[in-house]
């Protein structure tokens, strides 16, 4: 098959297993995380330093979305880095506990969609679901890490290293991304191929659907941005929800991203079988 014809396959699959349904679950728990997430950050920075170093840090990691969710994030982020100290050991209990249940939440139901994606049953005990679902929550925190210090590490350079040479800033930008994209490819072959409740599959199996999942997730994450930023009317049509219907919609985009890799390499493997028969039958 072309890859024109395994793209239009990998489509169709993914709408017949309703995979914006899914999409949208997914997104909606990665959102209920979100926030707790952040005020753990800010409140762990905080028993180090002053927490409003984490927010002015936060000012040039958020920059690469929209704009309106950059706004929501970093007013979140304020808003706990302003809170009472005292009270913040057990904040910082509360937003880790509500984080991680929220991750957890929003993991197996990746798990789950990506059970619907490769048309398998989902027998596993809660003790392996939930170790799944942590393994998946621990992949992705490590991937948006390495992300956060690409994206924030071209700006600090010149403060860590005075005299550094500005003609290299993007060149060390443009090694950072791609030691984020590898990262990236590597966090969601392992969804790929542990995620779903069969038999693990080989690398090259499920290599496929992580580069174009890769692909998908950075196009969605600069080009959604720019297309807010230029053409965007959501505060104009949400109002004050504008910043968290953005946000959700991020996270929805992305979430198709990955589903859509799970269809490609399943398309894939349909054509491999396929050619496998003809070949016998000669």
């Amino acid at each position: 098959m072309s890859v024109f014809e395994l793209a239009k396959d990998a489509w169709a699959r993914g709408s017949a297993d309703n995979i914006s349904l899914l999409a949208a679950g997914v997104a909606f728990y990665a959102f209920l995380a979100f926030v707790p997430l952040l005020a753990a950050v800010v409140l762990t920075y905080g028993l180090f330093a002053d927490p409003e170093d984490a927010v002015r840090q936060a000012e040039t990691v958020a920059g690469v979305l929209p704009r309106a969710a950059t706004e929501l994030v970093i007013e979140q982020m304020q808003d706990v880095a302003g809170s009472d100290p005292r009270g913040n050991a057990l904040g910082l209990v509360v937003a880790i506990g509500t984080a991680i249940f929220g991750a957890l939440r929003g993991a197996k139901s990746v798990i789950i969609a990506l059970n619907i994606a490769e048309h398998v049953d989902q027998p596993r005990g809660f003790i392996g679901q939930t170790g799944m679902a942590l393994s998946i929550t621990l992949s992705l925190i490590l991937v948006i890490a390495i992300g956060l210090v690409a994206i924030g590490a071209t700006s600090s350079i010149p403060k860590l290293i005075p005299g550094f040479p500005e003609d290299l800033l993007p060149v060390v930008r443009t090694a950072l991304w791609i030691l984020f994209a590898v990262a990236a490819i590597f966090a969601h072959a392992f969804i790929y191929r542990y995620a779903p409740n069969r038999d693990v599959c080989s690398l090259k199996d499920v290599l496929p659907g992580a580069v174009v999942a890769t692909i998908l997730l950075l196009a969605v994450t600069f080009g959604f941005a720019a297309y807010v930023s230029s053409f965007g009317s959501y505060n104009a049509t949400y109002g004050a929800l504008g910043a968290v219907v953005i946000l959700l919609f991020w996270l929805y985009l992305s979430t198709m991203a990955l589903l859509l890799g799970a269809e490609l390499n399943e398309a894939v493997r349909c054509a491999d079988g396929a050619a496998a028969r003809r070949s016998e039958a000669c």
